[in-house]
C-alpha cells in the first residue's frame, strides 16, 4: 500500500538538506523569455505574448519584481522581468503605484496585463511564496520553481497555492516550471496550480508538479463553472494524492503528460466538465480518470493512453472511475493545432523537458527533446484564426438568426432600442448610454453561431473602435478586434451572444447585429 504523500518525502528532503549544508549550487543555463511561443488554449482569444516588445529588467528579490510592475507607465505596459535567486518572505514587500496592486505575502499580479516573469541565470526559486494572478490577462510565467507554499502554519502565502488564478483571468501561459510541496492539507499545503472564478485560456506546459496532496483545480465549487479552455501537455505529475486536475465545468485538454504515483485519484472530471485525454502515460497509480467525490458527473474523450500498473476501484456512491477499460463518453474538439508524441515515449520526453532549468527544451513531436525556435518577431505575428480581420466586402450569406430572436444589453441611449439591432431595418439602431456598452442577441434554445455582422447606422460608420464578442453564459471571448463588419470565429453553440464595445470615437449606433451559423 502506498504511504501518504508526506511520509514519502523524508528521504528526498534529507538529500536536499545535505546539499544545502555542503553549499552545493546547481548551475542553470540562461533562459530566453518565452522561447518558442505559447501553445494550446493560451494561443486563442488573441494569443498570449506576455511582455513581448516591452523593456527587460532584472530582479533578485520579490520587492524588485513588484517595483518593476509599479514602475511601468500603465498597468498594461509590456514588461519582461528576469528573475534570479531565491525569492522569499524576507525580501518581498508591498510596493504601491498607479500601474500595480501588490502585496507583501505573495507575488501579486493583480489588475495588470502584458507581463512575463522568467527565471534566468542560476535559476529562480520562489520559496514558501506563491504567485497570485487576479483580474489580469496576457501573463507568462516561465522557468521558475515555486515550492512549499502554505495556507496554515508559518509562513503562509497565497492560500497555500503555488500558482493561483482567480477573478476574470484571461490568457496565461505557465511553462517549464517546477511546482512542489512537502505534503498535503494536514501539513498546511493546498493546490499547486489552481484556477477559479472565471479563469480561461490557460496552458500549463513542460512543468513538474510533485509531492502534494492536491495537484490543482479548475473551479472552486460545483457551481463555479465559468472556468475552462485549459491545456495541460508534457507535464510530469508525481506523488500527487488527487486533483491532477479536478475539473468543474468547462473544457480541458490533457496530452502527452506523464502521471506517476497518483495515489488516490487523477483527472477528476465533474460538474458537467469535459476532458480530452490524449496519448498520456499513467504509471503506478490509482483511479487516474473518472468522476470522484461527487454525484455531479463530468465526461471525457480518451485516445492513445497507456495505463501501466494502474489500479481501479469499483464504482460506488460518489466514486465513478473510468476504468479498468476507459472509454469515451463525450466528444471534444479543440481550435488549435498540436502534434502528439506516441504515448510509449512520453516518460522519456517529459523527463528531458519538464520542469525549470531544463534549457526550455520541448518535444519535436517525434519523441525527441529539442531546443525551441526563437519567439517570432512580435511586430509580425501569425494571425489568430479566432480574431480575423473583418472583411466588409465579403458579406455573410444564409439565414440571419437574429430575426425573431430576443435582445438586451447594457444601458441604452434615449430614443434607441435593443430590438432595433434584430429587426432587419438599417434605419433604426441601438446606442449605448455613452461611448462604450454591450448589446446581446438571445434565443430560447442553444443555437450554433460562427459569424456575426455588425452594421453601423448611416452617418456613423467608423465610430466603433475596439470590441469583444462574448459567449454571454460562459464568459468565453469568441473574438476581439476593432471596427464593425463581418466577424468570424469557430462555431459555438450558445443561447446568448454579446457584442461588447470597449472603445469608440463617439457614440456608436448599431443598426443590425446579424448572426449566422456559417
Amino acid at each position: 500500500m502506498r504511504r501518504p504523500v508526506a511520509l514519502r518525502l523524508h528521504a528526498a528532503l534529507a538529500t536536499l538538506a545535505v546539499a544545502a549544508a555542503t553549499g552545493v549550487v546547481l548551475s542553470m543555463p540562461e533562459a530566453a523569455a518565452a522561447a518558442g511561443g505559447a501553445t494550446g488554449y493560451a494561443t486563442q482569444n488573441g494569443g498570449t505574448t506576455g511582455g513581448a516588445g516591452g523593456r527587460t529588467v532584472r530582479a533578485t528579490t520579490g520587492t524588485q519584481i513588484h517595483e518593476a510592475l509599479c514602475g511601468r507607465a500603465s498597468s498594461s505596459t509590456p514588461i519582461i522581468i528576469e528573475v534570479e535567486g531565491t525569492i522569499n518572505h524576507g525580501n518581498t514587500t508591498k510596493v504601491s503605484g498607479d500601474s500595480c496592486s501588490t502585496a507583501a505575502d505573495k507575488i501579486e499580479l493583480k489588475q495588470i496585463s502584458n507581463v512575463t516573469v522568467v527565471g534566468v541565470g542560476s535559476g529562480a526559486v520562489f520559496d514558501q511564496l506563491g504567485i497570485h494572478i487576479r483580474e489580469s490577462s496576457n501573463i507568462i510565467i516561465q522557468n521558475v520553481t515555486v515550492r512549499n507554499v502554505k495556507k496554515s502554519g508559518s509562513p503562509t502565502s497565497n492560500g497555500g497555492d503555488a500558482i493561483g488564478m482567480e477573478s476574470d483571468v484571461r490568457n496565461v501561459w505557465v511553462d517549464h516550471t517546477t511546482l512542489e510541496a512537502s505534503g498535503g492539507e494536514s501539513e498546511g499545503y493546498d493546490g499547486l496550480f489552481d484556477m477559479k472564478d472565471n479563469t480561461q485560456y490557460v496552458t500549463l506546459s513542460y512543468s513538474t508538479l510533485r509531492n502534494s496532496g492536491r495537484g490543482g483545480l479548475i473551479g472552486s465549487s460545483e457551481s463555479d463553472r465559468s472556468n475552462g479552455y485549459v491545456t495541460f501537455h508534457h507535464n510530469l505529475y508525481e506523488n500527487i494524492d488527487s486533483r491532477a486536475p479536478l475539473l468543474r465545468g468547462g473544457i480541458a485538454h490533457m496530452y502527452n503528460n506523464h502521471y506517476k504515483s497518483l495515489n488516490d485519484s487523477g483527472i477528476n472530471s465533474r460538474a458537467g466538465a469535459k476532458a480530452k485525454v490524449d496519448n498520456n502515460y499513467f504509471e503506478d497509480s490509482k483511479d487516474v480518470l473518472g468522476t470522484f467525490y461527487t454525484d455531479q458527473a463530468g465526461s471525457w474523450q480518451v485516445s492513445g493512453n497507456i495505463y501501466d500498473n494502474v489500479t481501479w476501484s469499483e464504482p460506488e456512491g460518489d466514486n465513478n472511475p473510468a476504468g479498468p477499460d476507459p472509454q469515451s463518453n463525450t466528444t471534444v474538439s479543440v481550435p488549435y493545432a498540436y502534434t502528439l508524441d506516441d504515448a510509449s515515449c512520453v516518460p522519456g520526453v517529459v523527463s528531458g523537458t519538464a520542469g525549470a532549468n531544463k534549457g526550455l527544451k520541448v518535444s519535436d513531436g517525434n519523441c525527441a527533446p529539442q531546443t525551441p525556435d526563437p519567439t517570432p518577431d512580435p511586430t509580425d505575428p501569425t494571425p489568430d484564426p479566432t480574431d480575423p480581420t473583418p472583411d466588409p466586402t465579403d458579406p455573410p450569406t444564409g439565414t440571419n438568426l437574429s430575426i425573431g430572436a430576443g435582445s438586451d444589453g447594457s444601458s441604452k441611449a434615449d430614443g434607441t432600442s435593443y430590438g432595433n439591432v434584430r429587426d432587419g431595418d438599417p434605419s433604426t439602431y441601438w446606442s449605448p448610454d455613452g461611448t462604450t456598452g454591450s448589446v446581446s442577441v438571445k434565443w430560447g434554445a442553444a443555437t450554433t453561431v460562427s459569424k456575426i455582422n455588425i452594421r453601423e447606422a448611416a452617418g456613423s460608420e467608423g465610430t466603433i473602435g475596439s470590441y469583444r464578442v462574448v459567449n454571454h453564459h460562459t464568459g468565453a471571448v469568441l473574438a476581439s478586434g476593432s471596427g464593425a463588419g463581418v466577424i468570424t470565429f469557430p462555431a459555438v453553440s450558445l443561447e446568448k451572444i454579446t457584442f461588447q464595445i470597449t472603445g469608440a470615437s463617439g457614440t456608436p449606433k448599431v443598426a443590425e447585429f446579424e448572426t449566422y451559423a456559417g
